[in-house]
């Protein structure tokens, strides 16, 4: 298969792009300078010369293009182009030409997905999370599909084998406790940005922001017995977005996912305070980020390399998810698993569903259980070592890019 692959520097997408090519497919890859999704001259342009070319190559060298009138002329050349994460733009220049567009979207939330251009009938939408794909399917949206995200087999298992390899086979540990991901205490903790909120309003969300931080794997904002419909409705007298009409937004859902952001903000806080009052804890985040009580910020680690070495040599490696992700196996459960890496993680119903809770890895449904299970592991190294190794396993025999990429370049499924 012929595939055009769109690069925006996503960190993941040279894991993917190598599993194409492992699995037989050619893949060229371009860029876009893109400001904003609207569809301009120049990026149309650019999209038709290089699915509309004389030949693939060509289109490829120097991105040429002949006069719009005659474009029908043109034999595409390639069966797809594909992307991670959904862009309305390169959507409506699919459609224009008529070459199948594949997104695969590991961004939650991701409102590109309310454009009025999802029902293009060249998508093909995946989205890991089975509550939203509930979500745009109820919304009438006939071209999302399900998947859960994946993995480089390949890479990630030579890399365990080299780290194993330079101490003698087995594995020295740098960290007891470790936390890799944004804390979200900057510019887009949204909430906290709010000038005003009426004292009875803010009282009673703050409320339910501090209830919600006690109980994993449960959203109270989609209970409207706990955040009724008319608190969303106050909250959007104060807190406006404009509406270019591009976008069919379910603005309460905004208003919900502001708040699941400050839930995380407080719980990563505060869960990373408590294991740095008990343990050795170190996190990795981006720059900017407030400093916490105990916890040893050592800042980025790169995606390919640092990040697998950090994981499989941290004796408990913790997720905290993102609230916006309701139900779907964030990314970096399956990065830590994958990287040989023993991990402690929020109950979430697809992990649950996935992996099995103290074989493959340890779901905790509090904070509390988590600093109480991260003690006990610490002082079990036999059982989390042997966790750990299942854990692994599964990921890279089920959750391989080489394992879910054929159902997602499918060409009947991409078929336009």
């Amino acid at each position: 298969m012929r595939i055009l692959y769109y690069d925006w520097d996503e960190f993941n997408g040279e894991d993917c792009r190598d599993a194409m090519r492992r699995l037989g497919h050619q893949v060229d890859v371009f860029k876009l300078d893109m400001h904003g999704f609207d569809l301009t001259q120049e990026m149309d342009e650019k999209i038709r010369g290089l699915v509309c070319g004389k030949n693939a190559g060509d289109a490829v060298d120097d991105g040429s293009v002949e006069d719009e009138s005659d474009h029908h002329s043109y034999h595409l050349q390639y069966d797809l182009l594909f992307s991670f994460d959904f862009f309305p733009n390169i959507s409506e220049a699919c459609q224009k030409y008529g070459i199948p567009y594949i997104s695969w979207v590991f961004d939650c939330p991701h409102y590109t997905l309310d454009s009025h251009v999802t029902n293009n009938s060249v998508n093909r939408i995946f989205v890991f999370d089975s509550l939203l794909y509930k979500r745009l399917v109820g919304k009438g949206v006939s071209t999302v599909r399900y998947s859960p995200l994946g993995v480089n087999d390949k890479r990630l298992s030579e890399l365990c084998q080299k780290l194993d390899e330079e101490t003698g086979g087995e594995i020295v540990y740098e960290h007891d406790v470790s936390f890799l991901g944004n804390l979200y205490d900057n510019e887009f903790n949204f909430y906290d940005q709010v000038k005003f909120l009426p004292p009875a309003l803010k009282g009673y969300t703050d409320a339910v922001i501090k209830a919600q931080e006690q109980v994993f794997g449960q959203d109270f904002f989609t209970e409207s017995s706990i955040y009724p419909q008319e608190k969303i409705k106050e909250l959007r007298e104060y807190i406006k977005f404009e509406q270019t009409g591009k976008y069919e937004i379910d603005y309460d859902g905004v208003m919900l996912d502001i708040l699941r952001k400050k839930v995380t903000v407080n719980e990563r806080h505060n869960i990373l305070e408590q294991m740095g009052r008990q343990f050795d804890t170190v996190l990795y985040t981006m720059p900017g980020a407030k400093p916490i009580d105990g916890v040893c910020n050592l800042g980025v680690a790169s995606y390919t390399d640092k990040m697998p070495r950090v994981f499989h040599r941290s004796k408990v490696n913790l997720n905290i998810t993102l609230r916006s992700i309701l139900a779907g196996v964030p990314l970096r459960v399956l990065d830590i698993m994958a990287a040989g890496g023993f991990l402690i993680t929020n109950y979430q119903s697809e992990i649950a569903e996935y992996f099995e809770d103290g074989v493959d890895l340890v779901m905790a449904v509090t904070p509390e259980d988590m600093i109480q299970k991260t003690a006990y592991y610490l002082k079990h190294d036999d059982v989390r070592k042997q966790i750990a190794k299942n854990g692994q396993k599964k990921v890279l025999e089920n959750f391989a890019y080489t394992k879910l990429l054929p159902m997602i370049l499918d060409e009947n499924e991409t078929k336009v």
